[in-house]
Formats: C-alpha cells, structure tokens, sequence
C-alpha cells in the first residue's frame, strides 16, 4: 500500500506536470491560424492558375481568328488583283487597237474601241490625249501610265493585303500574350507546389525559406498577369 501522504505528492506532480502542457497549447493556436492562412493562399492561387489558363485558351483562339481574316483577306485580295489585271489588261488590248485605228485614220472604229474602254481608264485616256502624246515625246506611253488612271480593283486588292498584314501582326500579338499566359499559369502551379511541399518539412528554416521564395515567386507572377492584356 501507498501511504496517503505519498498519493497527494504523486497526484501533486502529476499536475504540475500537466502544467506545462497548457503552457503549449498557445504554439498549435498559431500554427493553426498560419495553416489557415497557407490553405487560403492556395485557394486562391488555384483559381489564379485556372483564370490564366484560361486566359491562355482565349488568346489562342483569338490567334487562330484572326489568322483566318488574315488568310481570307489575303484571298480576296488576290481575287481583286486578278480582276484588276484583267481589266488593266482588256484596257490595255484595246487601245492597241484603237492606235491602229488612229494610223488608219478610221474616227469611227476609233470611237467604238474608246466606248469599249472601262469608265477610269477613259478618264486617264483623256489626259493622255491632252498632254498631245504624237507630237511630244516626252509624254507617257499609254494611259495606263497617266497618273490620272486609277484602277479600283488593284486598290482593293492593296488595302486588303495592308488589311491582311496588320490583321496577320494582331494574330502574332495574340499568340505571345496567350504564351506569356501559358508560362505564368505553369509558375502559379510551381507556386502550388512549393507552398504544398514547404508545409511538409520539418526544419522550420527550410519551411521559412521554400515558404519565402514561393510567395515571392508569386509576387512576380501576380505582376505579371496584371500587365496582360485581358479577353
């Protein structure tokens, strides 16, 4: 048997045993307090990362949209070219005929070949005549070289390859920005992982320092994004 005197001292040390145990519970408050702040931090690093991913897929198909006006002006353009060749060509054809007409001295086969002409190559017809082409040699060759002469289709086919080319330079533009989106939703999954790996080691310095560097990783990105342009 255990004398009563030795049962109070014995339970008299247990409880200044657990003394000290009420003394650490203020240490887990505040782990806990920073485990919480951690898990929000991944939250929201997590929505950060799918919101750039997605952002990455919006300006690619972006690219891929307007590479194709690009493409389709590009066609149209070619389209107008042909035409206006054709038509610069037809023009050029009859007032061939039209100076054989004139060595013929034959007005009436002259004016039918002038109404075959198109209504702008006419215009620069007319200013060619008056700059008196059979008796100064310095006048142009043709109206077709009279800056008066203004073909519509070749116009068109020239605004819409500028069109094209600066359509074609906003598609290249999209693709950067949609890579830069790319690369920055790959470093906020880096930033999950880091922050998910420095809350598994023991040594409190390598937790502060994995800890440091991921948010200051994340600082960078956060800056990043925001000087993105945005769909």
């Amino acid at each position: 048997m255990v004398p009563e005197g030795l049962n109070v001292e014995i339970a008299h040390g247990l409880t200044e045993v657990e003394e000290p145990g009420e003394n650490v519970v203020a240490h887990p408050r505040w782990v806990k307090s920073l485990e919480v702040f951690v898990v929000v931090v991944l939250a929201i690093v997590a929505i950060a990362t799918a919101w750039s991913g997605y952002q990455a897929t919006r300006w690619d198909g972006r690219q891929s949209l307007l590479y194709g006006q690009a493409s389709r002006d590009r066609f149209e353009a070619d389209a107008a070219s042909t035409y206006g060749g054709q038509l610069l060509s037809a023009d050029a054809s009859f007032f061939t005929a039209w100076l054989q007409a004139h060595s013929a001295n034959d007005t009436t086969l002259q004016a039918l070949y002038v109404r075959r002409f198109s209504p702008d190559y006419v215009v620069a017809f007319d200013a060619w005549l008056a700059t008196d082409p059979f008796n100064n040699p310095k006048a142009p060759a043709g109206p077709g070289a009279m800056p008066e002469y203004h073909n519509p289709y070749t116009a068109r086919a020239d605004s819409l390859n500028a069109q094209a080319s600066a359509t074609f330079d906003e598609g290249t533009a999209a693709r950067e920005t949609g890579d830069k989106y790319v690369r920055d939703t790959v470093l906020f999954a880096s930033v999950l992982f880091l922050v998910a790996l420095s809350q598994r080691l023991n040594v409190h310095s390598a937790r502060a320092g994995l800890t440091a560097f991921s948010f200051a990783m994340l600082a960078f990105v956060v800056i990043s994004v925001s000087l993105l342009p945005r769909i």
